[in-house]
């Protein structure tokens, strides 16, 4: 698949002044599909996410220091590293430089941080009318918190994704990924398409004002509507649907299953499977109405049929009759089912000593532009002469004055 089809975004050109995991993780879906995305790093050890370990790659030949960590890892391939620094006049003027040759900008310091430089978006699309610039915060642009610092895990606690999160009895709990993150990276990569599109079409640029609270409570979905509709704030259910049931985690003998039933049809074949058909027949439970005001007898009445089966058979019992239901599996499970094979999931770059680099797929299957990965994430400066000497034109002299200066470091020949 990632040798054939053409590249989407072949010719687009991305500066990428971002770090952690919002903005990389959109960049790397741009970077997927055929830009050319340059990553700028502080020579001073670079993305912070490059020391988020362990677990790390074993180090290179030569390195005393820990390999790339599997967290860096996971949303910088396909991208190329400059190592420049921006508190540096000749650093900051580099990057102006490559901001007139880019067609996008995404950047994620504090609300005015790269003011001070002459890189915000007023300074830099007065250079480049065409420039999308799109800028990733904690709390947005505008609005009562837009000073204050925002990570993945405060977004979901005020967007109330915790308070939706977890056992009934227990403490409001955040999902087992950083969801506000990886959320607001793709709705930012979105965003980014969209102006692209009204600039290939007017030539004219944008800028893109995405933030972390916007995006979890964007990300509440139903939940958010069913208070917006009654009023009432839904509280935690741990693995049960709000609204739909049976659907939630049961105990088979063996271990847990998931059994997620979304309609009454579906629910006459759970009962059927399990051996009492007159369950679907009891007027508590012919509906899905009359199911969600019943679940707590019906749950456990479920349980206890549930119960005598093992997870894999009746998991092959149910969905072959069209009842979805699966097991739940450890990472390990996950990583060793055929599916993953069969679906090219998981992408294995060979590293100059033979060592592999793990990465995990672009989830959508494109036919005639497929997602492509071609570079395993950089090292720190790795590109650095071969970028600016690619988007730029810089010779190998002019490379080592910027480098006597302090202003890049890294690989400097080109």
């Amino acid at each position: 698949m990632n040798e054939a089809g053409a590249k989407a975004l072949e010719g687009v050109k991305v500066l990428d002044l971002s770090r952690v995991l919002a903005g990389p993780w959109c960049t790397q879906i741009l970077a997927d599909f055929g830009a050319d995305v340059i990553k700028i790093e502080d020579p001073n050890g670079g993305d912070d996410t490059r020391k988020w370990g362990p677990p790390n790659l074993p180090p290179e030949p030569g390195e005393t220091e820990p390999g790339r960590s599997a967290y860096y890892l996971s949303c910088n391939r396909n991208k190329r590293s400059i190592a420049v620094n921006l508190a540096s006049p000749e650093g900051a003027a580099l990057i102006r430089k490559l901001a007139a040759h880019a067609d996008i900008v995404v950047e994620n310091f504090k609300l005015g941080g790269l003011k001070r430089y002459g890189l915000d978006y007023e300074s830099l699309s007065a250079i480049n009318p065409k420039l999308i610039y799109c800028s990733i915060t904690g709390f947005g642009q505008t609005g009562p918190y837009a000073d204050l610092p925002g990570y993945d895990f405060v977004a979901q606690a005020m967007g109330g994704m915790m308070s939706i999160t977890g056992d009934p009895d227990g403490p409001p709990t955040k999902p087992g990924v950083a969801l506000a993150d990886v959320s607001t990276g793709m709705y930012a990569a979105v965003s980014v398409l969209m102006a692209l599109r009204h600039a290939e079409r007017t030539g004219q640029g944008q800028y893109i004002d995405c933030s972390l609270l916007d995006t979890q409570i964007a990300m509440l979905a139903n939940q958010g509507l069913s208070y917006l509709v009654s009023g009432k704030p839904p509280g935690r259910l741990g693995n049960w649907h709000p609204t739909v049931v049976p659907y939630g985690v049961f105990n088979g003998k063996d271990g847990p299953i998931v059994v997620a039933v979304g309609n009454d049809r579906q629910f006459a074949l759970l009962c059927n499977v399990l051996g009492a058909p007159d369950l679907a027949k009891e007027p508590r439970y012919g509906t899905n109405s009359n199911r969600v005001l019943h679940r707590i007898a019906l749950e456990s009445t479920l349980q206890d049929f549930i119960g005598q089966h093992q997870v894999a058979d009746l998991v092959q019992a149910l969905t072959s009759r069209g009842v979805p239901s699966g097991p739940v599996n450890s990472l390990d499970q996950t990583f060793n089912d055929p599916f993953v094979e069969a679906r090219g999931v998981v992408h294995r770059f060979t590293r100059e000593d033979g060592a592999p680099i793990p990465s995990v797929a672009f989830a959508g299957k494109l036919s005639e532009t497929p997602a492509r990965f071609v570079r395993p994430p950089p090292r720190l400066g790795e590109h650095t002469g071969a970028g600016l000497a690619d988007w730029l034109g810089l010779t190998e002299s002019e490379l080592a004055a910027l480098a006597g200066a302090g202003a890049i470091a890294g690989k400097i020949a080109p």
